[in-house]
């Protein structure tokens, strides 16, 4: 008893292979810089590559509730269950799960039952067992035969674990590819929304300015009948009013597109989506200073990569278990009669049991290629990683990059955007009073409407680059999100 159970122990603990050890990551500062901090090189960043501990089954929560825009939430929450792309991943993420189960099905023995009839004639110049010389005689007759068979692969080096371990691992990276189509399909409604919201504020831009042209318009035809302008101002103001028109239906279209977009995001037929239209009324929310660079490790895709490298870690011990002898243990126990009144009698029982050993003794080059192949395929998986985790990085710099500048640039459009309805005004007045031609009108029209149009753009530029943020650090800023 004691020698079968040190035997057992023995025979568990053999795995060949190597066994995983996360790698390291990348150079990992302290804090992302975003665009206007000074990058140093001393106690802000580690000398050398660091171990990540992939964290992307802490729950995100509903980030984009941190907008406050209900139409959003609804968007969401709609995306969240009818998105096709959704369905698709986790069709995959089963297709994993049942893999990994067939994997794991090796540890255990194969049984399996049988029955077969078979009636036979047998040759009278068949050699005998006993003489050797031929039988002579002839006979025919029924065989009736139900055997049960036991199969079972003595794992001595690890091949059927190390195989379920890479198979757990792939289903942890199907997890996390779930999970990156989630954040991405988030985002990408977030984005497709803000971006529609900021066409429907240029828009309404468009729509107030063309009906204050109209009115310039009329009131320089009401001064060129009473002989105080001349044709050219009525030229230049229709001009104005017709170049402000002309753009009226390309932006529809882009908000048309963008609708689309939405219903194909929310698992919706596009002729029958609508987004209530409305001008973009949301602020970028507040993000602090000094986010941790340890934010990376909530990422999905990082977490997916790490997991492809374990599983490709285990198919070195795979491939490595292949070089070495495979022991079955083999049974068989059933019944077996001449006719079928008699086959489950005891004396009709039989069987057989014993192992047996299989050595690859030449396989030309084939478990040596294999091998090769599965040391390879790690190495592309670590690389792979490495680079997940610097593309990353390159991705939360230049949305906290873009978080600086575009509020700048709107401080500034907005600044400017004050000063050229101030100049409108004062234009207007002057014209009024017939002390400047309309050229200068026009001119103060143009530039406030396209200060205008451009701050409408801006704001929505700056909504979609907090999405792109919150996508690149895996699903938020918060270092704990609610749940």
């Amino acid at each position: 008893m004691v020698l079968s159970s040190t035997l057992l122990i023995v025979v568990a603990g053999c795995m060949v292979g190597p066994d995983y050890k996360r790698p390291e990551a990348t150079t990992m500062p302290a804090a992302f810089t975003g665009a206007t901090n000074v990058v140093t090189t001393d106690a802000g960043t580690t000398n050398g590559w660091k171990v990540a501990q992939p964290q992307a089954q802490i729950s995100k929560g509903s980030w984009w509730e941190v907008f406050g825009d209900t139409e959003l939430n609804r968007l969401e929450d709609r995306a969240s269950t009818a998105n096709q792309q959704l369905k698709v991943s986790v069709a995959r993420f089963a297709e994993a799960r049942a893999q990994m189960d067939v994997a794991r099905a090796g540890l255990f023995p194969n049984i399996s039952v049988s029955g077969s009839f078979v009636r036979q004639r047998s040759s009278a110049n068949a050699p005998s067992t006993i003489t050797g010389n031929a039988l002579g005689t002839t006979a025919t007759f029924n065989d009736f035969n139900v055997p049960l068979s036991l199969g079972y692969e003595l794992d001595i080096w690890g091949r059927v674990r190390r195989n379920v371990e890479s198979a757990r691992a792939q289903v942890q990276a199907s997890a996390d590819d779930l999970e990156t189509i989630k954040l991405m399909i988030q985002a990408e409604v977030a984005v497709d929304y803000f971006t529609l919201r900021a066409l429907d504020a240029q828009k309404a831009v468009l729509n107030s300015s063309i009906e204050v042209f109209t009115k310039s318009l009329q009131l320089t035809r009401n001064l060129r009948a009473a002989g105080a302008v001349s044709d050219l101002d009525v030229a230049q103001a229709q001009t104005v009013l017709k170049t402000t028109e002309a753009q009226l239906p390309s932006v529809v279209l882009q908000r048309a597109q963008f609708e689309h977009a939405l219903a194909v995001l929310v698992g919706q037929p596009a002729s029958a989506f609508r987004v209530p239209e409305y001008a973009l009324s949301s602020s970028p929310p507040f993000i602090p200073s000094g986010l941790t660079s340890e934010l990376l490790e909530r990422r999905p895709d990082i977490s997916a990569a790490e997991r492809r490298m374990a599983a490709a870690n285990a198919s070195i011990g795979v491939a490595k278990a292949a070089f070495f002898p495979t022991v079955q243990l083999n049974g068989l126990a059933g019944f077996e009669s001449l006719n079928a009144g008699a086959l489950f009698n005891w004396s009709s029982r039989l069987w057989a049991v014993g192992p047996s050993i299989t050595l690859p003794l030449f396989e030309g080059g084939r478990l040596r290629a294999g091998l090769r192949l599965a040391k390879a395929s790690y190495d592309e998986m670590v690389a792979s990683y490495r680079q997940s985790v610097l593309s990353a990085f390159a991705e939360v710099e230049d949305n906290l990059a873009a978080q600086t500048l575009l509020a700048n640039q709107y401080a500034v459009q907005s600044e400017a955007l004050v000063a050229a309805r101030k100049q409108l005004e004062i234009v207007n007045n002057q014209y009024r009073d017939g002390l400047i031609t309309y050229l200068e009108v026009a001119t103060a029209e143009s530039t406030a409407l396209n200060v205008e149009f451009a701050a409408a753009a801006l704001r929505g530029q700056q909504l979609v680059a907090t999405v792109t943020l919150v996508k690149a650090l895996g699903g938020g800023w918060q270092a704990t999100p609610p749940p």
